[in-house]
């Protein structure tokens, strides 16, 4: 489930399972920083203690670039199998194309290390957060909840007015026109008291 998220930046699970699984993601990101706070100040053998730390909590899988999935799908297991190890077995971990693949898979920890983690450079914890949804589970009905990395969600652009229906036209035309005879009526008879009134002085 930590490898999911790390993956699409967010999940949907039970409520449970996302109250359990967000101390173990923050630990995870926390390694991750440490790995590259440790590795920025030249302490190789640290940076390895905690990379290997984190292998053994999460390990590690292959993740096919979102832009790619289609053709990796269409690929025989022969071609498969090239994008994802190379030659000398060793698996690929950064996703760039290498030779004549158009791409390779990338690693869980190395998107952890080098593209989630920098995100909280600068952020003591709390790198998640669980959004409860309002849709319950089929089958058992249990709570749903999104379990989501913090700087990963979507903006939701500017906020303006929607646009007028035609029913909402028509009610405010009529209004206005209601309005309008309103202030009509009235100004007649404000017009005849002005106009009397130099009158009844001469």
């Amino acid at each position: 489930m930590a490898q999911n998220l790390f993956e699409h930046g967010r999940i949907t699970t039970t409520v449970p399972k996302a109250k359990d699984l967000r101390p173990f993601v923050e630990r995870l990101v926390s390694l991750a920083l440490k790995i590259r706070s440790r590795r920025d100040n030249g302490d190789t053998a640290g940076s390895l203690r905690a990379r290997r730390q984190l292998h053994k909590l999460m390990t590690d899988r292959s993740i096919i670039p979102a832009a790619h999935q289609d053709d990796y799908d269409l690929m025989s297991n022969a071609a498969r199998s090239k994008t994802m190890r190379m030659a000398s077995g060793r698996r690929f971990r950064t996703g760039e194309p290498r030779g004549r693949l158009a791409f390779t898979a990338e690693s869980v920890t190395h998107r952890l290390v080098e593209t989630i983690a920098p995100r909280y450079a600068d952020r003591a914890g709390g790198y998640t957060r669980i959004i409860r949804l309002a849709t319950r589970r089929v089958g058992d009905s249990s709570k749903l909840a999104m379990l989501q990395l913090l700087g990963g969600e979507e903006s939701p652009g500017a906020i303006t007015k929607p646009a007028k229906t035609a029913r909402k036209k028509r009610t405010d035309a009529r209004y206005a026109f209601a309005i309008a005879s309103l202030k009509g009526k009235g100004k007649p008879a404000k017009k005849q008291a002005t106009a009397n009134a130099p009158e009844e002085k001469e």
